[in-house]
């Protein structure tokens, strides 16, 4: 699936930040030591080794806002399957420029690449089931909306965005509002008609209670086994959606997906992707 990209708009203070963090108080200070001013030059963006491009438009940004008058031109977008060599890339314009922009360039494009390549690595772990890969709020903090839309680029899902986008009844809710009875009915009275509501279970019990009170839209199955995820499968009889959370390594993934689970959520998939290895070359 194509993903549009994201307004300038939205991602130029992310990039403005990143920019004014590297160059400082006083600006790329080697490069305006050694490099005269008025040389050109074209650089290369490319992948060094095979995954899912994420964060070129981020990194297209950054040129671009050190020196307007840098020429970027993609040959690639983001979602796209990369090989070793790929051309991702190409800026041609003031030496200086290219240069005080390489770094929050790279930085972007290669932890959002590797985001993207770990998503489409669990993603195609699911194959042959109808169970979709989601990322959690587990972000880092300020990059949220790049590394959830990193996980789109790799063929997966965006979970919540933020506390407001739903009400997610986790185990400390249960316990401090007194069992799983009181939380749904507190939905049932206050919530408005609008929002989705999500409550974790890791007991079997629970999710027949759940399933008894009424309240909810989908369940959240915390921590259980592949034979109990089976059960709970069983259990629900598709009433409501499923999602495994919990301990989701990519060797996992396939056992859990076959359990008939319609989501399966995993942290690891922004807290623990490897930086895909890009270079930019003169």
């Amino acid at each position: 699936m194509t993903h549009p990209p994201l307004p300038d708009l939205i991602l130029e203070p992310l990039v403005r930040a990143a920019l004014l963090e590297d160059l400082g108080t006083y600006g790329d200070i080697t490069t305006r030591t050694v490099i005269p001013a008025g040389t050109r030059y074209t650089a290369l963006l490319q992948a060094r080794e095979a995954g899912v491009a994420s964060g070129l438009q981020l990194a297209a940004l950054a040129f671009r806002l050190v020196d307007p008058g840098l020429t970027v031109t993609a040959h690639a977008v983001d979602g796209d399957t990369i090989g070793p060599g790929s051309l991702l890339m190409e800026i041609t314009g003031e030496a200086a420029s290219i240069l005080s922009a390489e770094r929050v360039a790279l930085n972007f494009a290669g932890r959002l690449s590797g985001i993207a390549t770990l998503t489409a690595a669990f993603v195609a772990e699911t194959q042959g089931t109808a169970a979709r890969i989601t990322c959690t709020r587990k972000t880092t903090p300020g990059l949220r909306l790049v590394e959830k839309q990193a996980v789109l680029h790799g063929g997966g899902f965006n979970h919540r965005f933020s506390l407001s986008d739903a009400i997610l009844i986790k185990d400390n809710h249960i316990a401090a509002a007194g069992g799983v009875r009181p939380v749904l009915q507190a939905v049932k009275a206050r919530a408005s008609h609008m929002i989705r509501t999500e409550i974790e279970v890791d007991r079997l019990d629970q999710l027949a209670e759940v399933l008894d009170e009424g309240g909810a839209d989908v369940v959240l199955l915390d921590n259980m086994t592949t034979e109990m995820m089976i059960e709970a499968v069983a259990l629900n009889a598709g009433r409501l959606i499923l999602e495994a959370s919990g301990n989701m390594r990519l060797e996992r993934v396939a056992e859990v997906a076959a359990t008939g689970v319609d989501y399966i959520s995993s942290g690891a998939l922004t807290h623990s992707a490897r930086t895909l290895d890009l270079g930019l070359d003169f």
